[in-house]
């Protein structure tokens, strides 16, 4: 006979549950915990004392309600104390924040990268350096919490290792481990997809916010995805659920980096776009280019017209295929994707009235990222904070020694 969860077991559920709601949702009254969570007055009392006193979060007076009666104490983040370091590596750029508690991002860095190399030294070195330069500037009493990066390539979930990343020209690297190597805080690195990780915080902080089935689709140079099911992310086996950049939409089509024809990815991603409209001879390439030709279609350029409907056809052929298998209620549309849907919005939606079943699109919603090109570092920042949300005591304390 199995026992129950003990009183601890339950009181670091409890502490983990009230945190993620500050940590998600902002500063929120005692009274709203209560009716929130389902607990008593004097638990929650106990609970936000306990992460007062860690640090965690702090409380204080309402601004003037307007009401009778003594005023519920405010629960806040302690965004300025506790924090995690988050990284983003693209094919084009890498870019490092320090988040604070609650999804503050408190201090960022960018560094162009150049996308035909990969020197795993070199890379965590700037990183790091980035790091490093953030931290002088911390108080005395701040303290790191976590660290994750999104790569754009396929993580195996097992160890964190880079297995495949063709655009960025790495295979079987133990990114997390050497950036946590170089870092010297003492804490791991965790690591996953740039598009999973964006998916995540789309859910949680962007425009799929209270959306529990939803799709994230992601352009850089190539295309990737992350899936929303029931309120969970979709990682698969191994981990490498999600690469919807590699659906075959026109067998015997375009060649892809996988090895593959006719990939998503071969015909949407930039190097395809680029060639339609005529525009890889002048060496311009990255999301800079993307929005060039989006641009003169949108001055009346036929050839860059073409070209984005060319591309929004068979981007519309993927989705309808992704909602017939998932029936999601939301996809969004990030990186350069972000352009691409909005130079091709007729014919995503033409496709989708073709091919996609008619009760699965019948309430679906096509929407643009809202975090912009920061959704993979916001997502890697949520990925860091999961453990503190998992047992934040445990993981302050561990962090303090």
């Amino acid at each position: 006979m199995r026992a129950g969860p003990s009183q601890e077991d339950i009181r670091r559920h409890n502490l983990g549950a009230l945190l993620r709601h500050v940590h998600l949702g902002g500063p929120i009254s005692r009274a709203e915990l209560t009716s929130k969570m389902g607990l008593n007055r004097s638990t929650i009392m106990a609970l936000t004392s306990d992460l007062t006193a860690a640090g965690l979060v702090r409380e204080e007076l309402p601004r003037e309600t307007g009401r009778a009666g003594r005023p519920s104490l405010v629960v806040r983040p302690e965004s300025a104390r506790v924090y995690v370091f988050a990284f983003d590596v693209g094919p084009d750029r890498l870019a490092v924040a320090r988040v604070g508690l609650g999804g503050v991002i408190l201090d960022r860095r960018e560094a162009v990268r150049d996308r035909d190399r990969f020197e795993l030294d070199e890379l965590t070195g700037v990183l790091s350096g980035f790091a490093r330069q953030m931290r002088r500037k911390t108080r005395d009493d701040t303290v790191c919490v976590g660290a994750a990066a999104a790569v754009s390539g396929g993580v195996r979930k097992a160890d964190g290792v880079v297995s495949f990343g063709p655009n960025l020209k790495a295979e079987e690297v133990p990114f997390g481990e050497e950036l946590a190597r170089r870092l010297g805080l003492g804490l791991p690195v965790s690591v996953g997809n740039d598009a999973n990780l964006a998916a995540l915080a789309e859910h949680s902080r962007g425009v799929g916010v209270a959306v529990r089935d939803l799709i994230y689709l992601h352009g850089d140079v190539g295309i990737g995805g992350g899936i929303i099911s029931g309120g969970h992310l979709i990682g698969g086996h191994d981990g490498y659920g999600g690469e919807v950049g590699h659906m075959v939409v026109n067998p015997g089509g375009r060649a892809c980096g996988c090895g593959s024809h006719g990939c998503l990815e071969a015909e949407v991603g930039e190097r395809t776009l680029l060639e339609s409209a005529g525009r890889v001879s002048d060496g311009r390439q990255g999301r800079d280019a993307v929005r060039g030709v989006v641009e003169a279609a949108d001055r009346g350029d036929i050839v860059a017209q073409e070209a984005l409907s060319r591309v929004g056809d068979w981007l519309g052929l993927g989705v309808a295929n992704l909602v017939n298998i998932f029936n999601p209620e939301l996809v969004i549309f990030g990186g350069v994707l972000r352009e691409i849907y909005l130079g091709s919005a007729a014919q995503v939606r033409s496709q989708l009235a073709l091919h996609a079943m008619a009760h699965q699109r019948e309430r679906l919603r096509l929407r643009t990222s809202a975090l912009g090109d920061a959704a993979p570092l916001v997502g890697a920042a949520e990925l860091a904070f999961a453990h503190v949300l998992s047992d934040p005591l445990e993981v302050l304390a561990r962090a303090n020694a």
